[in-house]
């Protein structure tokens, strides 16, 4: 006996904040109560079903379903339903591909066509063996009948130079192939650097910051960490907008990235920077003091009004790292440090043992 369900219902494709996790609830839901195993091809079918009423996977759901029957894994497997079918339902129309995606799906495709050459020059090689032993019994056989050994030489004259003739064809797929995979090396290596860095700044995002720390503590180097705010920085967006305050933080991150040249400097995120020194706190004292004096003296103006955007400054916590330990401890001793420095007018640094512990 067939079992029944209440119909199916859909919901919007807004993925964003409250819906996204009404979406997702909703998802399980529907997996549950079809009996479905959660598998990404079936989390992918129910997006599509769910998002998208109209999409050919929805439909033909919708028909298997009619009247309130419960699908089963053997259903989808009879509609030929995939998750590259419903991927495709599921991504609005027009939309462009995630470059990481699109750079994904180039190295596949490079990876079967390095494949495709391999097997080609595997089976030539292969045939042209069998050939030449074909070839070779064929001879001992005419040379012990008739002592003849021409048609011998013909025939290896004829497979070698048929062979030669593969040979070149998988040399020139091969330098094709090469070609494409040093263009996708370098487009891969592209992409890398951007999932690297902020591109309000240029400077390297917290994840490169993250990668960073991890490396050189590895490697036994002494280091220490620096917290970086701008101080009333809401009040330059609220006065001025968001676009100055963008160009504030160009400024500020011009301004580190000269002072502590030769030092690790990044957008850790919003409006705070952070820098990784080597060497001793003493030492990065006195570089980041020198940036800090260095951007309070600059009198920012609005490029467009020539408004006066006054003295912009921004407050420091200093730590040092201690070996084996991992980033989140170091960090959160110097934000502490920093909120001290805040806490004790802003437009200063704080340090290990400047506040008690």
């Amino acid at each position: 006996m067939s079992r029944r369900m209440p119909p199916l219902e859909q919901v919007p494709g807004n993925t964003g904040g409250h819906d996204a996790r009404t979406l997702f609830g909703r998802i399980g839901d529907f997996l549950f109560a079809q009996a479905l195993a959660p598998t990404p091809a079936n989390f992918a079918i129910a997006y599509a079903v769910l998002t998208d009423p109209s999409s050919d996977v929805a439909m033909a759901i919708a028909q298997r379903t009619d009247g309130g029957v419960r699908l089963n894994q053997r259903d989808l497997d009879e509609l030929g339903l995939s998750i590259d079918q419903a991927a495709a339902a599921a991504t609005p129309a027009g939309a462009e591909p995630q470059k990481g995606e699109t750079l994904a799906a180039r190295a596949q495709t490079q990876m079967e066509g390095f494949n495709d050459v391999v097997v080609r020059m595997h089976t030539h090689a292969r045939d042209f063996g069998r050939d030449l032993i074909a070839s070779a019994d064929a001879i001992e056989r005419s040379r012990i009948e008739q002592g003849a050994s021409r048609p011998f030489v013909d025939d290896v004259a004829r497979i070698t130079g048929a062979m030669i003739v593969r040979v070149r064809e998988a040399e020139q797929r091969l330098e094709a192939a090469r070609g494409e995979a040093e263009e996708l090396r370098q487009a891969l290596e592209e992409a890398r650097g951007d999932a690297l860095s902020d591109p309000l700044t240029g400077l390297p995002n917290r994840r490169a910051f993250e990668e960073t720390f991890a490396a050189r503590m590895a490697a036994g180097e002494q280091l220490c960490i620096a917290v970086c705010d701008v101080d009333h920085f809401k009040l330059v967006n609220d006065r001025f907008g968001h676009g100055v305050g963008d160009r504030v933080l160009r400024a500020i991150a011009v301004a580190l990235g000269e002072a502590c040249e030769g030092q690790f400097v990044a957008r850790y995120g919003g409006e705070e920077f952070a820098i990784l020194f080597d060497g001793g706190v003493a030492r990065a004292i006195a570089t980041i003091d020198e940036a800090r004096i260095k951007i309070a003296r600059k009198r920012l103006r609005v490029r467009e009004s020539d408004a006066v955007i006054g003295t912009v400054t921004f407050s420091t916590g200093l730590s040092e790292a201690h070996r084996g330990e991992r980033l989140e401890q170091v960090f959160e001793r110097a934000d502490a440090l920093l909120y001290a420095a805040k806490a004790a007018g802003r437009d200063c640094i704080f340090s290990d043992g400047d506040i008690p512990a």
